[in-house]
């Protein structure tokens, strides 16, 4: 995690489109301090859990399958969650090595109960296949080798599995951002409440999760700043190229501005309870 904060620092010294604004972070912190609520990962309602391994199971998948909503009006992350919950309740062999292996775009469509064609379809079932590959194909096997540590979780996540690895380059640096493997351990944290498979020693190591909503709700707060062409293209809901300059400023300068994980999840909430609220639109299987 040390070359997550470490890059995005870089990214926020040299940025052309997004600026980090260290008053508009003071005055965020003095009208917030003491009263943010704390947000409980939602192991009851949309979420499959029973304390397990199937719940590690059903968790790799669904973060290996959690990016990029935004194309389809009608579909997003609790539409997914909740899909994944039901397909295994319904037949617990669902997401076993040998299936997963096999699933078409279709056939995540009806494991989804889902209409209609998903963003980035084929991409996303390449994800699942990918997840029977190593460890057995089971995501319990890789957190018991993780030895209770969140950041050698992610580690071993973005060394077998090449849909996790959330890296890019700027302006000629390397620069990573790792989203989906570390909100995996952040789910196996909140849902396990520290606990089995969710007990790690190090989970202050996990940085904010780059997305979509956290750069659009730090730019309402004050905390980011875009340039006019930047704020342009978003409120025209123009698409911003995936490893763009724009595209990494925004996710970097997010990290580089507020790095706790418990921070992020109040401000994933604080978004999507703000339907009107713009975000940044770029064609990415990372977020």
């Amino acid at each position: 995690m040390e070359e997550v904060r470490a890059s995005s620092a870089w990214v926020a010294s040299h940025s052309s489109h997004v600026t980090v604004d260290s008053e508009g972070i003071e005055k965020v912190v003095e009208s917030v301090e003491n009263s943010i609520p704390k947000v409980e990962w939602n192991y009851e309602g949309i979420h499959y859990f029973d304390n397990g391994p199937l719940t590690v199971q059903y968790l790799f998948v669904l973060d290996a399958l959690n990016f990029c909503f935004w194309p389809d009006k009608e579909l997003n992350y609790d539409d997914l969650a909740s899909g994944l919950k039901a397909a295994l309740q319904n037949d617990p062999s669902v997401f076993d090595a040998d299936r997963l292996q096999k699933y078409t775009g279709p056939e995540l469509r009806e494991l989804l109960k889902w209409p209609r064609p998903l963003p980035l379809e084929d991409e996303r079932v390449r994800l699942m296949h990918e997840l029977e590959r190593s460890f057995g194909g089971k995501a319990s096997n890789i957190v018991e080798s993780c030895e209770k540590s969140a950041v050698k979780l992610v580690a071993i996540i973005a060394r077998h599995f090449p849909g996790f690895r959330d890296h890019t380059v700027y302006k000629g640096r390397q620069v990573f951002l790792y989203k989906r493997a570390q909100i995996f351990a952040a789910d196996l944290w909140g849902a396990f409440k520290g606990q089995r498979y969710g007990e790690f020693s190090d989970i202050g190591s996990i940085t904010i999760f780059a997305d979509y909503i956290v750069p659009a709700v730090l730019q309402q707060l004050g905390v980011l700043r875009y340039s006019l062409t930047l704020a342009n293209r978003i409120e025209a809901n123009k698409e911003i190229g995936s490893g763009s300059e724009e595209e990494v400023e925004l996710r970097a300068c997010s990290i580089y501005a507020v790095l706790s994980v418990e921070l992020d999840l109040w401000l994933w909430a604080f978004g999507v309870s703000n339907p009107s609220l713009q975000h940044h639109r770029t064609l990415s299987i990372y977020y």
